[in-house]
């Protein structure tokens, strides 16, 4: 089994998951986050007021080094509306907590259905979408932050700790969803920041992440060790699918993701 394209499909809750288009031949994962931006305290059925598109600009061990992203919205007293990059707008969308309140988080499907509501025809396909971007939000580009001589276990040579961090909060739903999709098991001390963990084994390669409140509960993070067994080129992509899995299955139950950091 290719171990870099059939991860153990644990991760999505199933209510995420694409159905097949006809037998046998499944909906390609889309590479781009998408949003629906909602007017003033309007629901997501109702019309939207905009979308937006983004992608994490990616190192080659997964870690984030910037955001690339694109709106379209109509501008005052238009008809039509336009494609814009702003990375002023995509640090609002995490730092404001109102306009983080008017961004939902949709799928491919949701985010094509908004484009054709808002009268502005069929959405781009994600290679064109890619063109839109601009104005990258950067990220700080220094090494992983070392806490310590990594305690690698026996059988592995090696162990990475990655953190993928949230902005906004999650539901009670959605921690259940989250849960029951990762088949988390609650951790052993009750009173730390930790709700739930969860782990899996590919191709000898032990993976565990830690579900985790930070910034007084209006942020999260979910934290990723990695024990290594295998070679680097092959783990290496293993781990960009794992962080991409767990960063999906998280932005769809609300929350945000701000970065993908490294610290070991």
């Amino acid at each position: 089994m290719d171990t870099e394209t059939h991860l153990p499909e644990i991760y999505l809750p199933e209510t995420y998951r694409p159905e097949p288009s006809r037998p046998e031949v499944r909906t390609p994962e889309p590479e781009l986050d998408y949003y629906v931006i909602t007017g003033e305290a309007a629901a997501l059925a109702a019309s939207p007021a905009g979308i937006v598109v983004e992608e994490f600009v990616l190192a080659d061990d997964g870690t984030a080094t910037g955001l690339n992203s694109a709106v379209w919205t109509r501008t005052d007293g238009a008809a039509d509306g336009a494609w814009w990059s702003s990375a002023e707008f995509t640090r609002a969308m995490r730092a404001d907590p109102e306009l983080r309140g008017r961004v939902v988080a949709v799928s491919r499907q949701d985010a094509e259905a908004a484009h054709r509501r808002l009268g502005a025809g069929e959405l781009p396909g994600e290679a064109t979408l890619r063109t839109r971007f601009h104005d990258t939000l950067p990220f700080d580009g220094s090494a992983p932050l070392r806490l310590g001589s990594p305690d690698v276990p026996e059988g592995f040579h090696d162990r990475r700790v990655y953190r993928i961090l949230f902005a906004g909060d999650l539901s009670e739903t959605g921690l259940a969803n989250l849960s029951a999709g990762w088949r988390m098991r609650a951790p052993g001390d009750a009173r730390g920041r930790v709700v739930g963990t969860a782990h899996v084994t590919v191709a000898g390669d032990l993976f565990s992440w830690d579900l985790r409140r930070v910034g007084g509960d209006m942020a999260w993070s979910v934290d990723l060790t990695a024990c290594l067994a295998g070679p680097s080129a092959r783990t290496d992509g293993v781990i960009r699918r794992l962080l991409r899995e767990l960063t999906t299955a998280m932005r769809r139950e609300g929350p945000i993701p701000v970065t993908i950091e490294r610290f070991s």
